[in-house]
Order: C-alpha cells, then sequence, then structure tokens
C-alpha cells in the first residue's frame, strides 16, 4: 500500500464511523513497538524489511538504547477493506510498569485496544494490569498473542503440544477478564440492593439467590476471547506474520468442501475431521486424533520453519509453488534462515492485515461509544450523573452522535501535554523550493562550474568576452544571493533561535463538535463545577466568550495550531472532525497536565486520569553552579508539563524535589532535565526514602522471645523512668500513658493521650482520603453556617457508610462511641490519624459540626478548637522520631480546662465581637496587679481593653507568651508529641511488591538478592508448560535502588523484576531498644551493637533533615600496637 497523502487522510477524518482509536498495550518486551512496525509498514512509511528492527514510534534515543518504550505517540494508518477505507489512529504505549501512566493517558483517548501476549511467557503482571485499566476506561479489547516463532525455534514444541499452550494461555486472559467482570456485576447488584432497601416496596423473596441470577442473567460471552469469534489473532510480529481463524476457513471451505461457517466455529477447539466422510467430528483427543487447529493449520507453520531452517531447496520450493508465491533473488540466497520466513511469511499470512481487518471488525467507532462510559467521564468525583445541571445532561446527546454540525457543542479531552523540539514543528520547517527557484538556482550552479572548468583549463580570459562579462560578476555576487536564497527558505531565522527550546503539544481526541483553527474555546481545570458557572449567568445567555464573569478554575483560550499526529512527523491542519485523535499546539500556558476543553461552559471537566503506579522514588536537585537556579526552576516547571506522573515540590528547607514512579522514571526524567529542558549540569541527592511514623501495643514477649515477666518488668519500669526524664517539668504522665500540659501563661490545661489504630481501620482512612476531604469541606461549611444542599445524596450515602465500616472496625469498650466524637483527620485534614474529643465541655464532630452549650461559648470554644486541630495537625506532618508524618494513630483529647480563661474573660464584658481581643484583655487582666489595689485592676484593664478596641480587631501580643490561639497550637503538638514518646514508637516502611520471572536454574540467585535486601518471598510457581518461576516478593522501598541491575547482574539477564509500590508495613524492631534483661544481655552483648534496622533507617533520616543524631564518633577503638612489640 503507497504512502497517502495529507489531504486523504483529511478526507478519511470526517467520516466518523470509519475511524478506530485504538492503543496496544502489553507487559514489558512482548512486541507492542514491533507489532507497531508491521502496521505502520503496511502504508509505505517505513520498509517492511526495516518493520522490528527500526522501532519506528521509539523516537526517543534512550528509548532506542533501552529498547523498551517510555511514552505513548500515536499515528494514523489508512486500510481498506471490503471496498470500506478505514482511519486508524494507532497509539504505541509502554509496558515498562513505571510508565503506566502513559497507558492511562493512551487508553483514556481510545474505544478499543490489542491487547498483545508473549506465547511464551504468557498472562503476566502488567498484563493485568492493563486489561484493568482497559475495563476501568470501558473501552472494549482484542487480543493478538505474538512470537510464536519462539514456541516452534526456542521451546521446540510440537504443534498439538504449542497448541494446548495457546489454549492455556487464552484460559488464562479470560479468567481475568472474567474476574473483572464478575466483580462488576456483583458491584451493580449491591448497589441495587441498598436501593431496594430504601424502597421498601420490593419484595423480599425475590432476593434470597440474588447475586448468582445476576450473573447467570448478563450474556458475557461477548466480553471473551476466543478465536471463533474473530477477536484474537496468533502471530509473531519479528517475521511478519499472523492470521486470524476466518483466513483459514476462507481458504479450506473450498478446499474440503465444508462451509466457512461450520470452520469458523470448529477450526478452534476439541474438533477433528474425518476425511473419508469428510465430517467434522467431535471428541478429538478421546480418539486420539489431531484437532482441526493442529492438522490445519499449526502443521503447515511447522513443516514451512522446518524446511527453512533444516535449508531443504526442495521443499522450500515445493511450498512456495503450493501457495503461489515469489521471492526475491536477494532473500532466497540470503544466509539467515529467519529473513527467507519473513519474506515468505509476510506475503502468505501479512500480519498487518489479520490484525487491521480484526480492529476494523471488532472495535468500536467513536460512533458506538457506550452510554455508560459517557456518564462515566462527565461524572467527578462522588457526584452522579443524574446530579448534574440539566445543561450539562443535554451533552450526552452530542457526545453519543458525535455532532459535526456547526451548532455542535467543541468537547476535546487533552490527556497529556508532550514536549516537541520546536524545530520540528511544520510551520519552522524550511519549505520546498518552487520550479522557479530551483531553475534559478541550477542555472547558477551551472555557470560556478564553467567558471572553475574555464580556471582549471587557463581559459580565463576568454570565457569573460564569450559570455559578456556574466562570468566577472558571478564569484563575487552569486554565493551571496544563494545565501540569502537559503535563508528565505527559512522563514525568519532570529526567532527561531530564541526558539530553539521546547514547544508543548497537548495529545488529544475531539469527542464532539469540530475543532478550527483559530476558535475560542474555555479550558476547565479539573475543579472546575458548571453548577457554580450556572448560578452566576442566568439561563439562556449569549455574550462573547470574553465577556463572561470570571469562574474559578475555567480559563479561555485560542486553539493556535492543529496537528495530524504521525509517530516522529507532525502534520498541521485547519480542522479536525469529531472522533478523531489530534495534537494542539499553543496551550502550555492554560493546560498543565491534563484538561477538558469545551466551547460551553456547561460541560464538565472529565473525571481525572486514574494511574496504576504510584510516584514514591523522590530526590533532591540542585544546580552543579548556584547562579542557574532560575534555568533549573524553569526547567522543572517544563518537565512537570511534560509527564503525566511526575511531582515536583519544593520542601521546608527550600529544596526542591522531584517525585518519580520508580528507577528507570527517574533516570529519564533527570536525562530530561539536563538534556531538554534545564540544559544544566545539576547534582542529584540520593534517593529520599518516605517513612512514616506510628506506634504500637507494648509487647508480650522481649526480643529473645522470652515472655515479659517480673525481672523484665523492673527494667522496664527502670528504662521507661529514664524515657521519661526527657519529658521536661510541667507535663504530668500517667501510668496509662495520659499527658497532661499547660499553656505557657498558665490558662488552659489540655489532656492527651495516643491509641494505635487497628490496621483495617488506617487502611479503610487511606483508601478513602477524597471522601475524608468532603467530609472536612462539609463541616466547614456547616460550621460557616453556609447552605449544605450542594452536597449530592450519593456523596451522603458515601460519608454513611464509610462511618459504617469505621464502626465495624473500632470495636470493643475502649473505641466505645469513637466515631460520634472523631473531630479531625490529619495530616493536612485527611490523612490516616485521628483526633477525638471527649471533653465534657464542648462536642464537636466531623459529622455534624460543632455543638456547644450555649452560642457565646461555642464560638468561643470553636474559635480555640481550630487551634487545637491545627496542633494536631502540625503534629501529624512530623512526628518525633525523625520528623516524618504519622499513621495509624488515635489523639484522645480527654480533657480541655480552660475555665480559668472564662473567669478572666467574665471581667472583660465590652470586647464579645472579636475573639482575639477578649483573649488580649483576659491577658492584659493577668498584667494588672492582683490583690494589693482591688480598686485598680478594672480600671487598669479597661484601658487595656480600650487600646485593644479602638485597634479595630487587629490581633497583637497579649504578654511575653504571645497571641493565646498560638499558645494552643503548640501545646497540643506538644501534647501530642509526649503522648506518642511514652508509648512503643515504630517506623513505617513503604513497600514494594516485586513481581520476578525466573528460570529455574536461576532461581536461588534471585532468592540471594531477595534476602540480601530485606525481602520477603510471598508466593512462588511455576508456569505451566515452561521452566519460568513467577515469585511474588515484598520489598522495602529504602532497599530497592539498584535492585533491578543486580539482580539482572546475577542472574546474567535471564530475570527481570516489576516493581510496583503496594503498602506501609511497620519495622518491628524499636529503633529504642537497649538490652534490659540477663538473656539480653547474653543474647547481643553489653553494647547491643548488632546492627538495628529500624534505628539505621531513623538515623539516616535525622542525618538528611540535619537532626541530632546520637552516636558514637569512633567505634571499637584500640591502642595500635607495633608487629615487634607482639613477638
Amino acid at each position: 500500500m503507497v504512502l497517502n497523502s495529507l489531504d486523504k487522510m483529511i478526507e478519511l477524518q470526517k467520516n466518523t464511523a470509519n475511524i478506530r482509536n485504538i492503543c496496544v498495550l502489553a507487559h514489558v518486551d512482548h512486541g507492542k513497538t514491533t507489532l507497531a512496525d508491521c502496521l505502520i509498514s503496511s502504508n509505505g512509511i517505513i520498509s517492511s524489511r526495516l518493520a522490528g528492527k527500526l522501532r519506528y514510534m521509539d523516537s526517543r534515543e534512550d528509548e532506542q538504547i533501552r529498547g523498551i518504550t517510555m511514552k505513548s505517540s500515536a499515528i494514523s494508518l489508512h486500510y481498506t477493506k471490503d471496498n470500506e477505507e478505514y482511519l486508524i489512529n494507532l497509539i504505541d504505549s509502554p509496558g515498562h510498569v513505571d510508565f503506566s501512566s502513559e497507558v492511562s493517558t493512551a487508553v483514556r483517548i481510545c474505544d478499543g485496544c490489542i491487547i498483545v501476549v508473549d506465547a511464551v511467557e504468557g498472562v503476566c503482571p502488567q498484563t493485568q494490569a492493563v486489561l484493568r485499566q482497559a475495563w476501568l476506561e470501558n473501552i472494549r479489547p482484542v487480543l493478538v498473542i505474538n512470537k510464536i516463532d519462539r514456541l516452534i525455534v526456542e521451546l521446540k514444541f510440537t504443534p498439538q503440544e504449542a497448541y494446548s499452550h495457546l489454549k492455556n494461555i487464552l484460559e488464562q486472559i479470560n479468567a481475568l477478564t472474567g474476574t473483572l467482570f464478575t466483580s462488576k456485576v456483583l458491584e451493580e447488584r449491591a448497589e441495587r440492593e441498598t436501593d431496594s432497601q430504601v424502597n421498601p416496596n420490593s419484595e423480599q423473596g425475590e432476593q434470597v439467590y440474588d447475586w448468582s441470577t445476576g450473573l447467570e442473567d448478563t450474556d458475557d460471552s461477548h466480553l471473551y476471547f476466543s478465536p471463533e469469534q474473530g477477536n484474537v489473532v496468533f502471530a509473531s510480529a519479528i517475521d511478519g506474520w499472523g492470521f486470524g481463524i476466518e483466513h483459514f476457513a476462507k481458504i479450506y471451505s473450498k478446499k474440503i468442501g465444508i462451509k466457512k461457517e461450520v470452520l469458523l466455529k470448529t477450526l478452534w477447539g476439541d474438533y477433528y475431521i474425518n476425511m473419508k466422510a469428510k465430517k467434522i467430528m467431535k471428541g478429538d483427543q478421546a480418539k486420539g486424533k489431531k484437532p482441526l487447529f493442529v492438522q490445519l493449520i499449526l502443521e503447515n507453520i511447522w513443516s514451512l520453519y522446518d524446511a527453512v531452517l533444516k535449508k531443504d531447496k526442495e521443499k522450500i520450493e515445493k511450498i512456495m509453488t503450493s501457495l503461489g508465491l515469489k521471492i526475491g533473488a536477494r532473500e532466497a540466497r540470503h544466509s539467515d534462515p529467519k529473513v527467507q520466513i519473513n519474506a515468505i511469511c509476510s506475503q502468505w499470512l501479512p500480519i498487518s492485515h489479520a490484525v487491521l481487518s480484526m480492529v476494523c471488525q471488532k472495535l468500536p467507532s467513536p460512533l458506538d461509544i457506550a452510554s455508560e462510559r459517557v456518564e462515566k467521564l462527565m461524572c467527578t468525583g462522588s457526584q452522579t450523573f443524574d446530579s448534574l445541571p440539566l445543561e450539562t445532561q443535554a451533552l450526552k446527546g452530542a457526545f453519543m452522535k458525535c455532532e459535526s454540525e456547526d451548532t455542535a457543542p467543541v468537547i476535546i479531552f487533552v490527556s497529556k501535554m508532550f514536549a516537541v523540539d520546536a524545530k520540528a514543528l511544520p510551520q519552522n520547517k524550511p519549505r520546498p523550493l518552487t520550479q522557479d527557484e530551483i531553475a534559478q538556482r541550477r542555472e547558477r550552479a551551472r555557470q560556478r562550474h564553467a567558471e572553475k572548468l574555464a580556471v582549471a583549463q587557463g581559459q580565463g580570459r576568454v570565457e569573460p568576452n564569450l559570455n559578456g562579462g556574466i562570468l566577472e560578476t558571478s564569484p563575487q555576487e552569486e554565493p551571496r544571493g544563494d545565501k540569502q536564497q537559503v535563508e528565505s527558505g527559512a522563514p525568519n531565522p532570529a526567532p527561531q533561535e530564541e526558539d530553539s527550546q521546547e514547544s508543548f503539544i497537548a495529545f488529544a481526541r475531539v469527542f464532539s463538535g469540530v475543532a478550527r483553527r483559530g476558535r475560542k474555546i474555555f479550558v476547565l481545570g479539573p475543579k472546575y463545577s458548571p453548577v457554580e458557572f450556572l448560578q452566576r449567568v442566568p439561563s439562556g445567555f449569549s455574550t462573547s466568550p470574553d465577556n463572561l464573569p470570571t469562574v474559578p478554575h475555567m480559563a479561555c483560550c485560542t486553539l493556535e495550531n492543529l496537528y495530524l499526529l504521525m509517530g516522529r512527523e507532525l502534520e498541521e491542519l485547519e480542522e479536525v472532525p469529531p472522533g478523531n485523535v489530534l495534537g494542539i499546539g499553543g496551550l502550555q500556558d492554560f493546560v498543565l497536565k491534563s484538561a477538558t476543553l469545551c466551547s460551553l461552559p456547561s460541560c464538565p471537566p472529565f473525571i481525572p486520569l486514574s494511574f496504576e503506579a504510584t510516584p514514591i522514588v523522590r530526590v533532591a536537585v540542585e544546580p552543579k553552579h548556584p547562579s542557574e537556579m532560575p534555568q533549573l526552576v524553569k526547567g522543572m516547571k517544563l518537565l512537570n508539563q511534560a509527564d503525566p506522573c511526575v511531582q515536583i515540590l519544593i520542601q521546608e528547607t527550600g529544596e526542591h524535589v522531584l517525585v518519580t514512579a520508580g528507577e528507570v522514571h527517574l533516570q529519564r526524567c533527570l536525562d530530561d532535565l539536563k538534556e531538554r529542558f534545564a540544559k544544566i549540569h545539576i547534582s542529584v541527592s540520593e534517593p529520599i526514602i518516605p517513612f512514616r511514623e506510628t506506634i504500637t501495643k507494648p509487647p508480650k514477649v522481649d526480643m529473645v522471645n522470652e515472655e515479659i515477666g517480673k525481672q523484665q518488668k523492673v527494667a522496664v519500669i527502670h528504662q521507661t523512668r529514664e524515657d521519661q526524664s526527657k519529658i521536661p517539668e510541667g507535663v504530668q504522665v500517667d501510668s496509662d500513658g495520659l499527658i497532661t500540659i499547660t499553656t505557657p501563661n498558665k490558662l488552659a490545661t489540655l489532656s492527651v493521650r495516643a491509641i494505635p489504630l487497628p490496621e483495617e481501620v488506617t487502611q479503610i482512612l487511606e483508601e478513602n482520603s477524597d471522601l475524608i476531604r468532603s467530609v472536612e469541606q462539609l463541616t466547614s461549611s456547616l460550621d460557616d453556617g453556609k447552605n449544605t444542599q450542594m452536597i449530592h445524596q450519593k456523596t451522603q450515602e458515601k460519608m454513611w457508610e464509610f462511618k459504617r465500616k469505621l464502626e465495624q472496625h473500632l470495636t470493643g469498650r475502649k473505641w466505645r462511641n469513637t466515631i460520634d466524637q472523631i473531630w479531625s483527620f490529619g495530616p493536612r485534614k485527611c490523612g490516616p490519624n485521628i483526633l477525638v474529643s471527649r471533653s465534657v465541655d464542648f462536642q464537636n464532630s466531623v459529622w455534624t459540626g460543632a455543638a456547644g452549650r450555649a452560642s457565646q461559648a461555642a464560638s468561643r470554644y470553636r474559635d480555640l478548637g481550630n487551634s487545637i486541630v491545627s496542633g494536631f495537625q502540625l503534629a501529624t506532618l512530623s512526628g518525633p522520631m525523625c520528623e516524618e508524618p504519622l499513621m495509624g494513630v488515635c489523639f484522645v483529647l480527654e480533657k480541655w480546662d480552660i475555665s480559668k480563661l472564662e473567669e478572666q474573660g467574665a471581667s472583660d464584658n465590652q470586647n464579645r465581637e472579636h475573639n482575639y481581643v477578649v483573649e488580649e484583655g483576659q491577658e492584659g487582666d493577668r498584667r494588672c496587679p492582683s490583690g494589693d489595689e482591688n480598686q485598680e485592676l478594672p480600671d487598669g484593664c479597661s484601658e487595656v481593653s480600650e487600646k485593644r478596641t479602638s485597634q479595630k480587631g487587629e490581633p497583637s501580643v497579649t504578654d511575653c507568651y504571645g497571641p493565646f490561639s498560638g499558645q494552643l497550637i503548640a501545646t497540643m503538638k506538644e501534647a501530642c508529641r509526649y503522648a506518642l514518646q511514652v508509648k512503643p514508637q515504630r517506623l513505617m516502611a513503604a513497600m514494594y511488591t516485586c513481581d520476578i520471572m525466573a528460570t529455574s536454574d536461576v532461581l536461588g540467585r534471585v532468592y540471594a538478592v531477595l534476602s540480601k535486601r530485606e525481602g520477603r518471598v510471598l508466593q512462588e510457581e511455576m508456569k505451566e508448560g515452561t521452566d519460568m518461576f513467577i515469585i511474588k516478593a515484598v520489598l522495602p522501598v529504602a532497599e530497592s535502588f539498584g535492585f533491578a541491575d543486580e539482580i539482572r547482574k546475577r542472574t546474567s539477564g535471564l530475570a527481570s523484576p516489576q516493581l510496583v509500590f503496594s503498602h506501609w508495613e511497620i519495622i518491628p524492631s524499636d529503633p529504642f531498644w537497649v538490652p534490659t534483661t540477663e538473656e539480653e544481655y547474653l543474647h547481643f552483648g553489653e553494647k547491643a551493637d548488632s546492627e538495628n534496622q529500624a534505628r539505621k533507617y531513623m538515623n539516616a533520616v535525622r542525618k538528611r533533615k540535619g537532626l541530632h543524631v546520637e552516636e558514637k564518633i569512633v567505634e571499637h577503638a584500640e591502642k595500635q600496637r607495633t608487629l615487634s612489640k607482639n613477638k
């Protein structure tokens, strides 16, 4: 097929029914980019001989060096089938787990996907992840089982063995799909059940076997992969062949004379052919017969490979004549048999035809978008589609129809921004010369050539007379003119000098309406709410976008440039019809990572992309030369925009921190920063490993696993007394860990206790951080007296469900009524720690807001309560061990006594308007001489208060300790810290789950590396039909740096791990532990200087943060002795 012109592509874009937006998804190294190469070569963009070697979609240098894809890139292909012309927008995506965020950006703008599976390795961890991502985005998958040549060449399977192996792979994938489907059906059932509980009209008798009937009633046959349905292709992309069953059904229906429809159903499965009766019979294995798939398909492929690999020329000739193929003399003579196989198979079973025809038949066009998917995209957060405004719900129709009329609303989703060198943009490329300019240049070149000849032959004097002086002027003037001409070819070179930096292009898709160049459009941020806009603007408004009132998270911009994405190339477009993937230039000032563009402000922003990998690897970055700091800051901003997953932070210390998903991702980000965005030399710190701090229940056994008895208790009491000596005077500690502390001005007393939360509760809090945030927002709006009807019923249901879950897990005497007394979550008001208020005077619950005795007291308590919550937030943000955030701790405020403050406040009745002034007046009280001159007391204080009121409520320092609210914050923070320190403290480490595929002979080495790095193997299973083992392990993030390289080195590249952040785990050892019993002294020695893992981590973090570290500078010092004295 010839390379298509741009005009042809523009024409194809207009026929929405024949557009297919697809992405290629798979585990790393399963052959996505090679398959993409084969499909691209069918359009003549690259040579078919280079397919698989060129890796056209991997345009970055580091992608070519490492041999893995690191970014999603799109290309538009043309395919003709049954006189219908199709436009296929193909997106190649990475398989490495570090770049799974790129998969999310690709999946969002597609309607279907090709799942590629290696025939040898089968279903791998990342295959499961991408299948789940496709499922969550509601896009339809088809399957390509790739690398079948490895079954022949490497594993040397017989056709029968290969068939059963392929059957196994299909079963594994279908089992995964089945799991996803079952969970979805059960969720829907559960939702219906809750609805029916709300509406008690439905009969009870129906719901006995409800869950199973749900599964039985729902048709799921179309979800599964099976060759007879036509959604599976068997292929070897590197050898250029692939086939679906349909291809062979056509051939054999003519040869054998059996109907094509019958063959389609029986070519895959336990059927065999009775050649005498020319009938297809069932039950091949029972009768020891070969299945049709083996007999008619696999044996032919195996015999072809056998003939070529053994260089049996006669057999090759015979096969080629029977298939009616011809190969070139160059391929026939080639010494590498792979070249011959490629030449024969790519004609006999072209992979591009098999895959693209399956895509056109089985995957939906943009017109077939499911209404369920549209509703899901439009409902951000915990909203339901029915709760959206009517204007917004009306847009669903535009989505479904992909309307291209001028009146249709334009809706575009930008899934990511990618950086392109400004020189690569079409408008900056040198324009092709016209025919006249080419003729002029040719003439000039002829003249120069003639002149050179003349000089060489010594005829310089004769020539000018013949040509009338042309040559005399040409040496001086012509080259200059040529330079001018070259410059005119490249438009305005001066701005291009400045423009040598990166230009950002938005990777987007038009869902409705026509995107036209120069059109004004709204950019909706992820927090934009159409409800807010519709409240501010009357219905039926018509005004230009510039005159609209300002609404938060909405900006207006112009679509400057539209591009057709062609892999490494870009082509300029004037307009893009709906359903197409495109690039948009000029949005870098409006869009950070992803955004929704719409011509109507009533459109909601699309639901945010869901990322599989959590960014966890942090490094601090600084320039080698401090003067280059501005370039670094600018470069980091650009990097943040160019990568969907990276996070950029500036810490309190002023460090610039880069947070990435893994080591390979980190390396790519640093390379980009040095070479593309900042273009300076940078220094990178050691990875900053995140920890969490927590407390546990007191241990039952000591470090030598002996039950803690009386002798131990004496020692422990002795030890805790030592610990308590660290706690300053004025802080009372009860035997059960209740801390009582007074503010510096002695006006308020707080009693706080710390209790460890059960693991399940911590997990629930972590999973529902978004919901907790909305609960906090609701409570604050209740406290401010705002209208709360904005809350949707669904959100409230989720809140009560969340509350019910907490109640389930927080059972027992000590947790009684705790849920209703939760005052706040922390840190940042949405973290996995809780503050419980058990104070009698003032009840404040995160569910219902504040409830005080009298309104006057309530407002005072509430304002002071904010200070207490702030103190709790600060305490949970940085714990006492190494200033890391807390996790899984419940702080109980048992008592909160401000009676002294109230006594002093009673004398000060004039200043009730402003809370700070009240406090300041009270502290003015304290400064008045008490006791001796009673009559002066009120006067002095009234003077103070008058001064305060004259300042119109400006907060001013009341005494040497500062404002009272500030004192409360500091006191609460200290109280929480001391409450933690009297309990057994522990560090929590971030853990990766680690999936390793290794052969049996390197298994021992893998285990050695894991145990050296504190890893723990969870399970190990052997893959059926191979000698591969799958090892699942957990590994601390702190020990993971260099892990992948070490495993590859130790196993000679036969095993490679996939690391994904999983959870936080308590490190069992106590960082402050010292031996206290006789047994421990005997076991660990007096110093107990065997390395304590938790202490090592804690000291490393303290050193990095510049905190005090208790360690000996010199250890095991001995006098130096010379050898002669030892004799």
